[in-house]
């Protein structure tokens, strides 16, 4: 019987990238010093198995590159060499050479085609198993010796992180647990046995037909035909919901069957990593944790690029050159961390190093520069405002466009894929000196969705539940207006509201009854509220991609299937968030109140971001120039740091409270007799009270909160 070789072959690929990629991982532990002999035991084991299935399939340059690479792990199991830069390299070489030609056969699926191992390659590895006269037997992990033998692949241009696209990119098959295989058959077993129930339905409903028209020809036999209705639709419905519970449980399972874990992708990273940093004279600790969390393999195909751009900035822009970090008191080597969690439904992935962190003045005096901004936006921009501009395409603060860097084009693409491709959102903090961290945070699967269901000008959409935090119905007269835009009131804050019908384009509805239905959109700590005419339903749906006529909709990234049957075009929250920011005041506004050394200068303290943004949005409109801090201590900071013509402060806040901050700021001489203006959702007269106690000169509320009254309140006390 004639043997089916290339199904072997398959299989053969798939182990074998498996084993690479713990090759990989391995000797990037080794490099980083988390090494103990069981770790170099499991990668002479992986070495041993390529080179033994390679050779049942006479794949003979496969085996004869394994070979010496089993060589140069056994002496290092035996001390008879020492770990340092040269055998990493050497390592890494023959790692390299036989994910070359495992690639190769997975293209051609020809055995006869593939490359022998480099005549360089093959005396690499043979010098790097020689004996070495300086280990010490007892002592195989010696510390790299930083000599100049080192040779790093395809370092600083990204081949490694290439090489590690096309191998994620080659993985077009899963592995399957039997278990999991075993619950999917057992589950499949339970809907035939419900299959039967379903006919039996069928049959009771047929025979309550039946007994309905005699029931009409004889009055007297109706209490009894309605009795046996009733019962029937009680255990109709609970046949419903067991048929939706399991259902629910089947799709389930079978979407964890595609789920791969990060590791796919993360394990190539730490040799991207050492190559790359080594190609600009920077010597880094990459720590991953987290390759264990599983997503989506839909998500993972398109992770691996944004990962890449942060992973390198990290290294190029975030870590200052050696003797830099020398002369801060740090140590030399770099530390980048790449660190994932499950939280609920979502994946978190943060990348962070511990570098010079964001030069918000170099990023200020960069848009200045290319006319982003003018000098007046420029001393306005709040820290968050300044750190968006890093995304916008095109935008860098390398002083230099070289082959790694420079070019604007890694952020925007960035935040692009997350936003766009993988309903995800990015967070950046930065703290100066001491670092930056990237926070993604991602659905763990883009097929099933919790969804929403609204109805806008008559016509169902569907809104991913995660990006809303919550829906609020307000009735008319308690949408405010501030800074010419409606704006609510949501857990002492204000929130912008927009309207759906508006932004998607199609024709208002008349206002009913009842008041605004909002459903809060937060991205990244903002808010902003959109108005529907009604919530519709809400429940996980498997979201199906557009037609091809339909792909390039805006807004829209997919349709589900209502219960009635209809379609229902599912709108991306990120894009609408953008876009209705975009439509508003977002963008740094210049103050019309003439030139801006003339103009009074404000502190507005809220630990809100919208409240602040909005307050800015309204004084900077009568000319004011506005300084923003998070609570009171940052607040209290800004004010004792800088000088300011008055203070507006919320109460409510982490850290240091309103009244806190403003009992402080009269201790200050400067302070004393200067406007404080206590902008809050406390109503209650004892807090009116404390306030004035404290020396506020204004107590706002913000359920009445009118501009105009804000602005006039200002203007008498800085008069």
């Amino acid at each position: 019987m004639a043997i089916d070789i290339g199904r072997f072959m398959d299989r053969f690929v798939e182990e074998a990238r498996e084993h690479l990629g713990r090759l990989g991982a391995g000797v990037a532990a080794l490099e980083a010093g988390h090494a103990d002999a069981e770790l170099i035991n499991a990668l002479f084991r992986s070495a041993h198995t390529v080179k033994g299935s390679s050779r049942m399939l006479k794949l003979t340059p496969v085996t004869e590159t394994a070979h010496l690479l089993e060589d140069v792990l056994g002496a290092l199991r035996e001390g008879r060499v020492r770990f340092d830069r040269r055998l990493a390299g050497a390592l890494y070489q023959g790692v390299d050479a036989i994910a070359a030609q495992v690639d190769s056969l997975a293209a051609t699926r020809d055995a006869t085609a593939l490359p022998a191992p480099a005549a360089a390659l093959c005396a690499a590895l043979a010098a790097a198993a020689a004996p070495d006269s300086a280990s010490d037997p007892g002592n195989p992990l010696q510390q790299p010796a930083g000599d100049a033998a080192d040779a790093p692949g395809q370092a600083g241009d990204g081949g490694n992180a290439e090489a590690a696209r096309g191998r994620q990119a080659g993985i077009d098959t899963v592995r399957i647990r039997v278990d999991k295989l075993d619950e999917l058959i057992g589950l499949m077993g339970e809907f035939a046995s419900s299959q039967a129930r379903v006919r039996e339905w069928a049959a009771q409903a047929h025979a309550l037909e039946r007994e309905l028209e005699r029931g009409i020809a004889d009055a007297s036999r109706l209490p009894a035909v309605h009795e046996r209705m009733r019962a029937f639709g009680r255990t109709l419905r609970d046949g419903v919901r067991t048929q939706d519970m399991m259902i629910g449980a089947l799709h389930e399972r079978t979407l964890v069957m595609r789920m791969l874990p990060l590791g796919v992708i993360f394990d190539s990273m730490g040799r991207m990593m050492r190559d790359f940093a080594r190609s600009l004279g920077k010597d880094v600790e990459f720590v991953v944790r987290g390759s264990e969390i599983e997503l989506d393999r839909q998500v993972i195909d398109k992770l691996s690029d944004p990962l890449v751009h942060l992973l390198r900035n990290a290294v190029d822009h975030g870590l200052e050159p050696p003797a830099a970090r020398r002369r801060s008191g740090k140590a030399e080597r770099g530390r980048v961390e790449l660190v994932a969690r499950q939280d609920g439904a979502h994946a978190v992935i943060e990348v962070a190093d511990d570098g010079a962190g964001i030069d918000l003045d170099a990023v200020r005096d960069k848009a200045l520069a290319r006319g982003l901004i003018d000098a007046g936006e420029a001393a306005a921009l709040s820290e968050k405002a300044v750190i968006d501009l890093l995304f916008l395409p095109g935008f860098s603060t390398a002083g230099i466009i070289t082959d790694v860097s420079g070019r604007g084009v890694g952020l925007d693409v960035v935040r692009q894929t997350l936003a766009e491709e993988l309903s995800g959102e990015i967070g950046v903090h930065s703290r100066p000196g001491q670092g930056m961290r990237f926070v993604l945070r991602l659905p763990l699967s883009l097929a099933r969705l919790r969804m929403l269901l609204v109805e806008v000008a008559g016509h169902p959409f569907g809104i991913p539940a995660h990006g809303v935090s919550e829906i609020v119905r307000r009735p008319a007269e308690a949408l405010l207006k501030v800074a010419e835009r409606s704006a609510v009131i949501v857990r002492n804050e204000f929130v912008p509201v927009v309207a759906l019908d508006a932004l998607l384009g199609l024709p208002p509805r008349p206002a009913s009854g009842g008041g605004a239905l909002l459903l809060v959109l937060s991205v990244r700590g903002d808010k902003i509220a959109l108005r529907v005419d009604a919530l519709l339903d809400e429940r996980d749906m498997v979201i199906k991609p557009l037609p091809a006529m339909l792909a390039p909709a805006r807004f829209v990234t997919g349709v589900v299937e209502t219960g009635s049957g209809a379609l229902a075009c599912v709108l991306h929250a990120p894009a609408l968030f953008v876009h209705a920011r975009h439509a508003g005041a977002d963008a740094p506004r210049r103050a019309p109140g003439g030139a801006a050394g003339n103009a009074r200068r404000l502190l507005v303290v809220d630990d809100s971001l919208n409240t602040r943004e909005l307050e800015k949005e309204v004084l900077e409109a009568h000319g004011y120039l506005v300084t923003l801090a998070e609570d009171g201590v940052d607040g209290l900071a800004k004010a004792l740091a800088e000088d300011f013509d008055a203070v507006l402060t919320d109460v409510e806040m982490p850290r240091m409270d309103g009244f806190s901050l403003t009992a402080r700021l009269r201790e200050e001489e400067r302070y004393r007799h200067r406007p404080i203006l206590i902008i809050t959702s406390r109503e209650r007269d004892e807090d009116k009270r404390r306030g004035m106690q404290v020396g506020a000169d204004a107590y706002i509320v913000k359920g009445d909160f009118d501009q105009r009254s804000l602005v006039e309140t200002l203007k008498t006390l800085l008069a």
